[in-house]
């Protein structure tokens, strides 16, 4: 209940957010913030991603939970191939530091997690909204000036990067799991296609443009790469996203290799964890969670020929 009586709603995410400005809530600061996070999901990985370009990896601790999520959620289980302890609070699941932080939380228990070491609170869960923060509020702490330089929302295009985010989002983030765990050949359907749609549109708009948004990086590149370096290891199969694979593709597959191959990126890609994750955990559509033994893996590390911008 709320000081007047009134029955508050359940929280169900976190949206604070990190500034650089000593005044706020929660100022950017060195050492002060962890982040959890997974190598198998796409969406934790945007934060991985921004940590490791950005070279904040001193500035920000990070814990990597076991990639197969049990009924419990998310647990750390340091001994497993990458994966690490609780360093922050000691848990042995996710679930409780959501618990420690908001005993009222009534939502999902998802990665990433922005957590504020000095007031013990979670700062934020929302993966585009995390990724923002560290591309913009922790340039004081990068390690080199091109790392500070770097600037993946900038001015002048806010509004065309939020429509390609709003799109790659819907479409192919979350597109590829409207597929996978469709239950009727009509809830299949509809999202298989807007996927391939906007597939070919992106395979079109890469074949003129560098990146998404044009001759400039932008977050829009971090949102498609997470699912396009995912999409043939276990989105082509398990999630019967199969018209047509990325390999299939020769611009979007030169820009998942330039992506991959960008300073500190590669070690934030773990085909191990990724296909252990899917096919071990979503019993749902693979029951006994056999792992397949394709296809063989793609080599991300082949000159991607994208040229300069």
């Amino acid at each position: 209940m709320s000081e007047t009586g009134a029955k508050r709603a359940p929280l169900t995410s976190f949206h604070g957010r990190v500034r650089a400005d000593s005044g706020a809530e929660f100022p950017a600061e060195a050492g002060r913030y962890h982040l959890y996070v997974s190598l198998a999901c796409p969406f934790a990985s945007r934060a991985n991603f921004m940590v490791s370009y950005k070279g904040l990896e001193k500035a920000i601790s990070k814990s990597v939970v076991h990639y197969l999520r049990s009924e419990k959620g998310w647990e750390f289980a340091p001994g497993n191939y990458r994966t690490d302890a609780d360093t922050v609070n000691g848990k042995q699941y996710l679930r409780e530091v959501y618990e420690m932080s908001a005993p009222e939380y009534a939502g999902r228990i998802t990665v990433p997690v922005l957590f504020d070491k000095k007031t013990k609170r979670i700062v934020n869960n929302e993966s585009l909204e995390i990724l923002r923060m560290l591309g913009t509020e922790f340039n004081e702490f990068c390690e080199t000036d091109t790392q500070r330089a770097i600037n993946l929302y900038p001015d002048g295009v806010h509004d065309t990067v939020d429509e390609w985010n709003v799109l790659i989002g819907q479409t192919i983030n979350s597109g590829v799991y409207n597929c996978g765990f469709a239950k009727t050949q009509e809830e299949y359907d509809g999202p298989v296609a807007k996927l391939f749609d906007t597939l070919d549109r992106l395979e079109e708009q890469l074949s003129r443009n560098r990146y998404v948004v044009g001759a400039v990086m932008t977050e829009a590149d971090v949102l498609l790469f997470m699912s396009l370096v995912r999409f043939d290891m276990v989105y082509a199969g398990l999630f019967k996203c199969n018209k047509r694979r990325i390999v299939d593709y020769p611009n979007l597959m030169a820009h998942t290799r330039e992506m991959y191959q960008l300073p500190g990126v590669e070690p934030t890609v773990d085909r191990f964890h990724i296909e252990n994750h899917y096919q071990r955990v979503f019993t749902q559509i693979n029951p006994f969670g056999i792992v397949a033994i394709g296809p063989q893996p793609l080599d991300f590390t082949a000159p991607h020929g994208r040229g300069d911008a």
